[in-house]
Order: C-alpha cells, then sequence, then structure tokens
C-alpha cells in the first residue's frame, strides 16, 4: 500500500488508535514491561493494531500479557454555540 497522508487515512475512516501493550520480559517473565503503539486504523476490527500483534506473537520473544486500546475519531461534525446575537440591520 503507497504512503497516505494522515488526512486522507482519516477522510477513508481511519481514527488514531493508541495501544499499551503490557508484556513479559523474556529473561525476566515475572516482570512485566509496556509498549505504547500508536497508528491510523479502522474501528471496531482494528486490522492494522491485529497484524502488529500476529507479528509480534509470532516474531518477537516476549509474550503478551493485555492490551488496552484507546481511539480517537480526529476529524469530526464541527459544533457551534452562540451565546447571544445580535442582528444589526
Amino acid at each position: 500500500m503507497a504512503h497516505r497522508s494522515a488526512l486522507d487515512l482519516q477522510l477513508s475512516g481511519y481514527r488514531l488508535a493508541t495501544a499499551e501493550i503490557l508484556y513479559h520480559m523474556p529473561d525476566h517473565p515475572n516482570l512485566l514491561q509496556s509498549y505504547v503503539w500508536q497508528d491510523y486504523d479502522i474501528a471496531p476490527q482494528y486490522p492494522v493494531l491485529n497484524r502488529f500483534l500476529d507479528f509480534w506473537t509470532s516474531e518477537l520473544e516476549g509474550s503478551l500479557h493485555s492490551v488496552k486500546l484507546a481511539g480517537r475519531q480526529l476529524i469530526s461534525a464541527a459544533e457551534m454555540r452562540v451565546g447571544t446575537m445580535f442582528n444589526v440591520h
């Protein structure tokens, strides 16, 4: 896939997803280490995150403990509030 701009991804339905991944350290399995991953992804399937986690489990030594996920749609409908409106003729 060609590199796409952040704006193009957001207009295509992607949103900024952030995952905190806790994993067991390979040399000390009783210790947990934290890794923060962030990329544009499509909710609720999160295919980009799932590909990364598949890579993690197949290629890296630290076994996964848990994954916390947060996502935010950055482009949304505008909101406008008016406290007082004056009409000038």
